[in-house]
């Protein structure tokens, strides 16, 4: 049986399809270009390092079935298919994999995609091996179609949402407006929230991305439609269900932020920043700020350079990187003549720098954004380009040292945290905002410590004979299940 992904994912796919190196001193190299038969087009948000130090994520077409893979890649380049979706009949193991996977507190990988049981997407979990299994399979009263990353929470469920199902009666001509759940690490499955079941759809519709966890605790989000305006919002709820719709954006060239907002990211500063794919003051696609009650400010109009080239409908989000600013990319614009995306950077403040225009040889329109590993290098994957236009993987360096990170990012005191880098071996010393943990040096790229009483959110530091490392975001510390996170 050949399993068909839902029309309304494939047609925005599309639609956002339809669309040389920058003059930059940043070092761009093109480490592994798709062929279909490894992979095709993907889409991470972002590439994710593993604990061996390699990096892992899927790709929504190609692989020996034509319905996507998962797959490892050295920091070299070199990329190795861990599974096949598809294998199964009726693709009862998934199918078109969404945009790539997390690392989970066990060491395995966690995601998402399209097939499972009912043909309306599933939860999987991935050994770094490849042995996949699935969690939980949607039934579209639970939700359909998931399209986002996880994120693990403090009592180790990963949050996540997916595009249709939830509360059937809404949204015409869908199977349902999306819905928020949670699941566990062995698959134990909560339905939080189903969009539109406000009058109007006040609450927000349709979730193409996914969650950012808060400094108090609780998670945060967009949708695509819905809100006052129909035209997207930004929500909070608890890790209980609890539901808030904090701003709804506008069409207006004046309306802050754009509209049709994507994913959120957490700042050290304690506020969300995050793009809207189209809208800003030309139209196309904005950067904004967002606090946690809901007063939002735009920080950048994208196209507001000669003929875009600092790009334009931004699809990908932000990701903060080790330098405290924020790394993303664009679908269109840049300084080529054909119009196929950019990677920058912006500062807090909403300086924006264009680190690279691609050009189709090296990559071309981006839907995913850019993650960076511990020793500073960002990655990235280009939906389409390269020698078979099926997409790339490129590397970017900034000149950024190493770090550390964490998995999950938010636990409670007494919770083991596991802790990634390099050359971690004879750490000395591991510190959670200055407070001093109890650890283990498994190996040279993996540690884990006990979060010790007294602790604060703030910056994990790690010391070794030859460095001090310390973590590019902060660790959030989280009160009790339902409580705030301690600052």
């Amino acid at each position: 049986m050949k399993v068909v992904w839902h029309p309304r994912v494939c047609i925005l796919y599309l639609i956002l399809s339809a669309a040389s190196i920058g003059s930059s001193a940043q070092t761009f190299r093109v480490l592994a270009n798709f062929n279909g038969t490894n992979g095709a087009n993907p889409d991470p948000k972002p590439i994710v390092q593993g604990t061996d130090g390699n990096l892992y994520s899927t790709s929504p077409n190609g692989g020996l079935y034509g319905y996507g893979t998962a797959f490892k890649m050295t920091p070299q380049g070199e990329l190795t298919v861990l599974h096949n979706f598809c294998e199964l009949p009726a693709c009862a193991d998934g199918a078109f994999p969404g945009p790539g996977v997390v690392l989970g507190a066990d060491r395995n990988f966690y995601g998402v995609a399209g097939g499972g049981a009912n043909n309306l997407g599933e939860v999987f979990r991935i050994t770094a091996a490849g042995v996949l299994t699935v969690l939980h399979s949607f039934d579209s009263t639970d939700g359909a179609y998931p399209n986002s990353n996880l994120v693990q929470g403090a009592d180790g469920s990963f949050y996540g949402t997916t595009v249709e199902g939830g509360n059937l009666s809404s949204c015409s001509g869908f199977l349902g407006c999306g819905s928020v759940f949670k699941i566990t690490p062995g698959g134990v499955f909560t339905s939080l929230h189903n969009f539109c079941n406000q009058t109007n759809c006040t609450d927000g519709a349709i979730t193409w991305d996914g969650l950012a966890l808060g400094d108090d605790g609780n998670l945060y989000g967009g949708t695509w439609q819905g809100g006052a305006n129909n035209l997207g919002t930004i929500y909070k709820i608890t890790p209980e269900g609890a539901f808030t719709t904090l701003y709804s954006f506008c069409a207006a060239n004046s309306c802050a932020g754009g509209d049709n907002p994507l994913w959120l990211s957490l700042g050290n500063d304690g506020n969300f920043y995050g793009t809207t794919y189209s809208g800003g003051a030309n139209g196309v696609g904005a950067i904004f700020k967002i606090t946690p009650k809901g007063a939002v400010t735009t920080l950048y109009s994208f196209c507001a350079q000669t003929g875009c080239s600092d790009g334009s409908s931004p699809r990908g989000g932000l990701r903060l990187g080790s330098d405290g600013n924020f790394y993303g990319t664009t679908y269109f614009g840049g300084a080529n003549a054909l119009n196929d995306g950019t990677a920058f950077k912006i500062t807090l403040t909403g300086t924006l720098t264009t680190l690279h225009s691609f050009d189709g040889t090296d990559g071309a329109n981006p839907v995913g954004g850019i993650g960076q590993d511990t020793r500073g290098i960002f990655y990235g994957a280009p939906a389409f380009g390269g020698p078979d236009n099926d997409g790339t993987i490129f590397s970017l360096n900034e000149g950024l040292g190493p770090f550390v990170q964490t998995a999950p990012g938010i636990g409670k005191i007494g919770q083991v945290v596991l802790i990634i880098g390099t050359d971690l071996a004879g750490a000395t010393s591991v510190t959670f905002n200055g407070t001093a943990a109890t650890f283990k040096a498994v190996s040279s790229t993996i540690i884990t410590a006990t979060l010790p009483s007294g602790a604060t959110t703030g910056v994990v530091q790690v010391v070794t004979p030859h460095a001090k490392l310390s973590s590019s975001v902060n660790f959030l510390v989280e009160k009790s299940a339902s409580g705030p996170a301690l600052r």
